[in-house]
């Protein structure tokens, strides 16, 4: 199995760019962002999501529990000289919320590797402020084809849009919505995968 500290130094392929960008331009009028916002892009990776995001909010934490990933993204800050944003180590299920709360939450292809969504989903919540939203993006339920067979950290073959609304109701989000996002096309057929958008916020009060 090829972990994520040795795929980071590779990550960043003209294919997950665009991937990222796509994801991008579809949360923008999903979850409005305001100049004044903290991000977080949970399991960010090298911070292809959260970076493209990072002009339209005040600042930006890149979280992910794989080394080199952060690492990676640490290096690539440094490079382009973005003081709003930084890089971090962080575990969702298993280190406590980094303060102060953030006002948004986002993610791109991370919940299904994740064994227990509803509890990935409460401690998503528990990233936030009162009122803070969600834009969290992931493959729609498929067969198992968009992983190669050396993938790390399989837990799900992407999601069914109810069922994924009820575990982020569950665990404690209102106005949730589900929306088909995109459709990532991979492999020699460019086979196409639909991708849902799960938005929703932390009650205010």
């Amino acid at each position: 199995m090829t972990t994520f500290d040795e795929r980071a130094r590779e990550w960043d392929t003209p294919e997950r760019i665009a991937r990222a960008a796509e994801i991008a331009a579809v949360i923008r009028p999903a979850v409005p962002l305001r100049p004044t916002d903290r991000l977080i892009d949970v399991g960010a990776g090298t911070g292809l999501l959260g970076l493209a995001l990072a002009d339209e909010v005040g600042s930006v934490v890149l979280s992910d529990p794989s080394a080199g990933m952060i690492e990676v993204a640490a290096e690539k800050l440094a490079r382009i000289g973005l003081a709003s944003a930084r890089a971090i180590r962080h575990d969702l299920l298993a280190d406590p919320p980094p303060e102060p709360r953030f006002d948004v939450a986002v993610s791109l292809l991370v919940l299904h590797h994740l064994a227990d969504t509803r509890a990935a989903l409460a401690a998503v919540r528990d990233l936030l402020v009162p009122g803070g939203r969600i834009a969290l993006a992931d493959l729609e339920t498929e067969d198992g084809s968009f992983h190669s067979a050396d993938a790390e950290g399989l837990h799900h073959r992407g999601f069914d849009r109810g069922r994924l609304a009820e575990l982020a109701t569950l665990a404690g989000f209102v106005d949730v919505a589900t929306r088909i996002a995109a459709v990532l096309e991979k492999g020699e057929n460019r086979r196409g995968f639909p991708v849902v958008l799960l938005t929703g916020r932390r009650p205010a009060g």
